[in-house]
This record gives C-alpha cells, structure tokens and sequence, in this order.
C-alpha cells in the first residue's frame, strides 16, 4: 500500500498551511516540524484516503503503519499513522503490543503516547487481559518514561473496569519520580476513577503523603 502513503504525504502538503505550522510546532514542543495542517483537515483526509485504499491483510495494514510512521519529516504524517491504527479494529489483538510499543519509545512525546496507551493498550488490557497485563507490568519500571507513563495512564478508558491492582502497583511504582509528565499522569490517572469510586482515590491520595503536590492536586481536582 505505498500508494497510500504517497497519498498521504501528497495530501497533507495539498492541506498545509505553513503560516500555521511554527505556532503548531512551538505548542506542541516538537523536535519534529509540522505542515501546518489542522486537525479538521486531518481528519477530513484520513477519512478520504483510507476509503480509497482499503486494506484486506493485516500484514499489509501494520506494514503500512509502519512505513508511514517510520518514513514521517512531519508530525502530521504520524498523526495519521495513528489515524490508520484505528481504522481497523478488528485486528487489534495482543500480537501489535511490539508495534504499539515502538511507537510510543520512538513518538517520546505526550500527544503520540497518551493516544496510544488510552485508546490502544487500554483496550487491549481489558479484553486480554492475561496477555497485556504482565507486559504493562515491565513496563512500569521500564527505564524509558514514556513506557512508564503508558502503564499509568492505559485504564483511563476503564472505568468499572479498572484493574485496581495494576493501577496501584504502576503508580507507586513511579511515585517518587520527579518527571512533570509522570507527575501529571498519575494525577490523571486517579482523577479519572474518581469519576467511578471517588472513595477509593480519597483513601488512596491519604495513604500516600509522598505523591507530588501536582499528582494530588490533579487527583483531588473534582473530589
């Protein structure tokens, strides 16, 4: 599907806007430029372009991600590599943890990571669990951050659901860790199941005076 990716990066220069695209790379912090394609023209293009190129093989679909994210100058490309990761559910199954995990070490930036661990992992987690869990579990003490915060953050989507244990485990894990983004996903990680048992995230934020002031003010936030 390298028609696909050509595509891609075709359309994107089409849509870019490079008025925009300074502002867009001093927001996000990035390393990486960006066309300057907004968001609503992203998507208004993934939506065109994977309905003209549809795939039937799995292979050819993570082989394509891969290409796209690999081979992406500009953010906006491995925004819709990420894109295409979602555009086939029913192929998502433990076997992509390897694929997921090599994007979020070498994306190393919130906005790839976060979407990655709460709309893939977390997913993942809850419908295999005995595949995933033991995988987010080396993941917690993992040196790379971002597989830390991964672990944190993956059951944001979980609700009833959470595994109270993985959760515990994964943030006292990383508590003594100064790291802002760390810091800032355990706040949310806790504020999130406050929505579900504010009770047990009161107790937990008690039981733990050595949390950052920022990952109990985050916690605490709607309690």
């Amino acid at each position: 599907m390298s028609g696909l990716v050509t595509a891609i990066h075709e359309g994107l220069r089409s849509a870019a806007d490079p008025a925009k695209a300074p502002e867009m790379q001093r927001y996000m912090k990035s390393e990486m430029p960006f066309l300057g394609v907004p968001k609503p023209e992203r998507a208004a293009l993934a939506r065109s372009l994977f309905g003209k190129f549809p795939f039937t093989s799995r292979d050819e679909w993570v082989d394509t991600v891969l290409e796209l994210w690999r081979g992406a100058t500009y953010r906006e490309e491995r925004y819709l590599a990420l894109d295409l990761v979602g555009r086939y559910p029913k192929w998502q199954d433990p076997t992509l943890l390897p694929v997921y995990d090599e994007l979020v070490v070498t994306g190393a930036w919130w906005d790839y990571v976060d979407e990655i661990a709460s709309r893939r992992i977390g997913p993942l987690l809850r419908a295999h669990p005995d595949d995933v869990e033991p995988v987010v579990r080396t993941w917690m003490t993992d040196p790379d951050r971002w597989r830390r915060r991964v672990s944190v953050i993956c059951q944001l989507g979980s609700k009833g659901e959470t595994d109270l244990d993985l959760l515990q485990d994964a943030i006292e894990a990383n508590i003594a860790d100064p790291d802002f983004f760390l810091r800032k996903g355990i706040g949310w990680a806790l504020r999130q199941y406050a929505r579900v048992d504010p009770g047990w995230v009161r107790a937990f934020v008690d039981a733990h005076p050595e949390l950052s002031p920022l990952s109990r003010r985050e916690a605490t936030k709607h309690l």
